[in-house]
């Protein structure tokens, strides 16, 4: 799935540390899921940075969850960042955000999507969920 195709379900943001294991994320996305109250079917997403999206932990989290991870690049999650309300230093002085998790999964979401749960971490991944626009929605609304 790419960023000009509609995405017509929720997308988990993630960020990750490189030695995370795949059931760390897994796990991570399904709390994300249970706190904002969604069944795991509705996840239909799983976004991160386009440098990391090909990393063994993310694809076998991602095979875990049914998905495809989605990679994106660092103009696509600046642009985002508007939306984003966690607020890293770290990550906004190496990633250009205030948070990965939250600018992936806004970013993925398309124009006027929402935050359905702002980023949760676990010891080494965090993870936020958004929403697509629903149809009909202009960005200003």
């Amino acid at each position: 799935m790419g960023l000009d195709q509609a995405v017509s379900g929720i997308v988990a943001g993630v960020g990750f540390r490189a030695a995370t294991a795949p059931d760390e994320i897994v796990a991570l996305v399904r709390r994300a899921l249970h706190e904002a109250g969604l069944a795991p079917d509705a996840l239909a997403v799983l976004a991160t940075a386009a440098d990391r999206a090909g990393e063994a932990p993310l694809w076998e989290a991602a095979a875990a969850l049914g998905l495809t991870p989605l990679g994106l690049e660092p103009a696509a999650l600046a642009a985002a960042d508007a939306g984003v309300v966690t607020r890293s230093a770290r990550i906004r002085a190496s990633r250009g955000v205030g948070s990965l998790a939250e600018a992936a999964a806004l970013a993925a979401a398309g124009p006027g999507a929402r935050l359905v749960l702002p980023r949760i971490a676990s010891a080494a991944a965090t993870c936020a969920l958004a929403s697509p626009a629903a149809p009909g929605v202009s960005e200003r609304a």
